[in-house]
């Protein structure tokens, strides 16, 4: 067994050959993603069952370590509220963190899976076929839940990962790490198969967006606009991202009002400083006599910002002026932007010039409206008479996610296991020949 790799932290780092770390490090993952991509359902499962249990058996010791995440965070003087809310861990949080494991592991292994297959005239038989994507790296930031979500799909995938969590997480990484190496040793796979950056040096960073020599296949960045700006600056692999949520909720003239108002107060305020949270306000025009008060002073007795238009403006004397900037902005915080449109036509027409693909929903009892918002929005999620906030893998029934892409290519919305394959085509002859 090869020796094991050197954790380097706080003034350590200047000592570490980082170049030689990395490159060990994409070695290791490259040559245990050749062993998962053949490792049976039943020794995945194996892996990921003995995880849960380790999450739960070392919940006060994950607890511990993000408490110390957290302290210093908060004694830096710099970190928002809701930069805090992504870092903390609670003993809910860590539950639903095993828990997440356990819905992974009952999910169909995707592996192998023969989504087509089909006869030539010739005789031969082709099939296409599902096959891991080998090395995935994922650079995270705040959120110490994203190594376990990670480490979990690439396993039942079929994929090495390589997880390189941000500064401010770093113990709470570690220990959560700890208990997903727990689970490979006791399923006897590669301890590689979920690699750990064992540094806080930022350099680490850039040389995983340049590949590790080819070791890694697929660069995945969660965190913020600047992090994921960098990364598709940056990378020599694909990526699977994206840049922002500047998600909308509109409310249709026919919109039950209490459901209108349950839904946009859940999916401003439930969580603000998270991807799916709703950052503007649409309501139609033809109803805002009914809706706009209500909703607005909701907001605001809530807690909220609301920055709006004139209409809303009108609609209550704490709202405060929007430029035009706010129509472009992401939050993540408990600020919302707010304006009345023309039915669906002008919300649609509001969201294509100001969104960023990631999710938007509609409040409607008009089925034609609806139909017409989730055919035309161009998002990677959609939903009528839904919350912004199921913008989320788990919530879709994958387990978990190892985030959310709005490109057009391969995967789009949230990646789960499925997403993180690809495929190959199985041809079967008997002796032909091409003329």
């Amino acid at each position: 067994m090869a020796a094991p790799l050197k954790a380097v932290d706080g003034n350590a780092d200047r000592a570490c050959d980082l170049l030689a770390l990395m490159s060990d490090l994409g070695t290791r993952a490259r040559a245990a993603a050749r062993v998962l991509a053949l490792a049976p359902p039943e020794q995945k499962n194996r892996a990921l069952e003995a995880m849960e249990r380790a999450i739960r058996a070392n919940s006060a010791a994950i607890l511990a370590a993000n408490a110390e995440d957290v302290a210093e965070a908060r004694a830096a003087g710099n970190a928002t509220s809701s930069f805090i809310d992504r870092l903390t861990l609670t003993p809910a949080r860590v539950e639903g963190m095993a828990e997440g494991i356990g819905i992974v592991r009952g999910i169909a292994d995707p592996i192998g899976v023969v989504t087509e297959r089909w006869q030539r005239p010739n005789g031969m038989s082709i099939e296409r076929v599902r096959v891991p994507l080998g090395v995935v790296g994922v650079i995270f930031e705040s959120r110490p839940n994203v190594a376990a979500d990670a480490g979990v799909l690439c396993l039942k995938s079929g994929n090495a990962v390589i997880l390189r969590g941000g500064s401010d997480s770093f113990r709470s990484c570690r220990a959560i790490h700890e208990c997903l190496v727990q689970g490979l040793r006791e399923a006897g796979l590669p301890e590689a198969a979920i690699t750990l950056v064992p540094t806080r040096d930022r350099a680490a960073v850039g040389m995983m967006l340049s590949g590790l020599n080819g070791a890694i296949d697929v660069i995945v960045p969660r965190g913020g606009k600047s992090l994921v700006a960098r990364v598709e600056q940056e990378a020599r692999v694909p990526v699977f991202a994206h840049l922002e949520g500047v998600n909308h909720v509109y409310i249709d003239g026919s919109a039950d009002l209490a459901m209108a108002k349950s839904i946009v107060l859940n999916a401003k305020m439930r969580r603000t400083g998270v991807c799916g949270a709703a950052e503007t306000l649409l309501v139609d025009r033809a109803a805002a006599g009914k809706n706009l008060k209500p909703l607005v002073e909701m907001l605001l007795d809530a807690g909220c910002e609301v920055r709006g238009d004139e209409a809303v403006q009108k609609a209550d004397a704490r709202v405060k002026p929007a430029s035009e900037e706010d129509w472009d902005t992401e939050y993540l915080d408990a600020i919302i932007a707010a304006k009345v449109v023309d039915g669906v036509e002008g919300a649609i027409a509001h969201i294509q010039d100001h969104g960023s693909h990631h999710t938007d929903a509609i409040v409607s009892a008009d089925e034609a409206a609806a139909s017409k918002f989730l055919s035309e929005v161009d998002s990677a999620i959609v939903l009528h008479n839904a919350s912004t906030q199921f913008a989320d893998g788990g919530e879709f029934g994958f387990g978990a996610e190892i985030g959310i892409a709005t490109g057009r290519f391969h995967a789009r919305g949230p990646v789960g296991a499925e997403q993180l394959t690809s495929f190959k085509y199985r041809v079967r002859g008997t002796g032909q020949t091409r003329p």
